[in-house]
């Protein structure tokens, strides 16, 4: 067992303070990672609630608007997962998948999922809500 000498209090004390610097830096990164995948979150919904709006105008799908919906809220579903927004990031997936597939779902799932655009806006809000207060 090593004496503890003031030099080696000073290099411990060094150390501690250099984690508790790395550890609030990090939750700080954190927070800002999911403000802004949480704000990524209402974006895509109201991409995707005005695309579903042209198509109920116009009577006319775009595949390559669908694709970019179907990765938009894939990468969203990454994300949050990533930062341990689970029920959210699931949500996020399924809504990837039903961009990518739209009959992989039947009715009855989609419905109890409850992916909804305004749930989906409204789960990210509240979250933002607590993560801001």
């Amino acid at each position: 067992m090593e004496i503890l000498t003031s030099g080696l209090i000073w290099d411990l004390l060094k150390n501690i303070k250099s984690w508790l610097t790395n550890l609030n830096r990090a939750s700080k990164e954190r927070k800002e990672q999911s403000i802004k995948a949480l704000r990524n979150v209402i974006t895509a919904s109201r991409e995707t609630a005005v695309y579903i709006r042209q198509m109920n105008d116009t009577g006319n799908r775009s595949h390559e608007t669908e694709a970019h919906l179907a990765l938009l809220w894939t990468e969203l579903g990454f994300a949050l997962e990533d930062i341990g927004i689970a029920k959210l990031a699931k949500r996020c997936q399924i809504k990837g998948k039903e961009w990518a597939d739209p009959g992989h779902y039947d009715k009855d799932f989609i419905q109890k999922a409850d992916v909804s655009l305004d749930r989906m806006e409204k789960l990210a809000n509240e979250i933002l809500v607590q993560i801001t207060r």
